[in-house]
């Protein structure tokens, strides 16, 4: 009995610990990304590390290689794992920088998208079709939200970097699962504001980053297929 597990405990063990390693070597160049990338679309932003900023970077060290290791429980040593912890990862740093800065960088965004539908080719998490419809129909869903609220309001709902981060989701989990996802991320961005709120920490009509909650709520998801 012990004979015919120790292989397989032995691989199971290896393949977590260069999925970690590589979330870990993932992790320093968008580490600087997170930092650069906000300042070079705001000059304005302060050029300090400040102490939420190294608050941050330790939860995303610390976050990346343990989503690693979930990565490859949930799909094995395969190419899907793989693929699901660059997703996670980079999920991790959008959601950073949108929570410190409100920006959610095209450079992370857009190619976030295209490599779902390249993953989807073979239908890795979703068939290409509804990969397809979904980057489709999750930036639609975000802009026609958004026209609504700016027509019944005349303010801006929201920056276009969420409708490319929700398309993002979509070319990686397919259209079905985003209904869901707006749903838990739009119940947890306003069960923050409301706490937030009552601590004072946050005044009325006063803006908020929403990417973060589609961000974690992402991960999740693609964690549940």
């Amino acid at each position: 009995m012990t004979a015919m597990w120790a292989p397989w405990n032995i691989g199971t063990t290896a393949a977590m610990l260069i999925a970690a390693a590589f979330a870990l070597a993932l992790c320093l160049p968008l580490s600087r990304l997170a930092y650069r990338l906000p300042r070079a679309l705001d000059p304005g932003l302060p050029d300090h590390v400040s102490a939420a900023h190294r608050f941050h970077r330790a939860a995303f060290w610390l976050a990346s290689p343990l989503l690693a290791l979930c990565c490859v429980w949930r799909f094995g040593a395969t190419p899907a794992a793989v693929a699901a912890i660059i997703y996670a990862v980079v999920l991790l740093a959008l959601a950073w920088m949108d929570a410190e800065t409100g920006f959610l960088p095209d450079l992370l965004t857009l190619p976030l998208l295209w490599l779902g539908l390249l993953v989807n080719l073979g239908g890795a998490f979703s068939p290409l079709g509804d990969a397809v419809l979904g980057a489709a129909g999750g930036y639609m869903a975000l802009w026609l939200l958004c026209g609504a609220f700016l027509l019944l309001t005349g303010r801006q709902g929201m920056g276009h970097g969420d409708f490319k981060l929700l398309a993002a989701l979509g070319a990686w989990l397919g259209w079905m699962p985003l209904p869901w996802i707006l749903l838990v991320a739009s119940l947890l961005a306003l069960a923050v504001a409301l706490m937030r709120r009552l601590a004072r920490r946050m005044k009325a009509g006063e803006p908020f980053s929403f990417g973060p909650y589609l961000a974690l709520v992402g991960i999740v998801a693609l964690l549940r297929l």
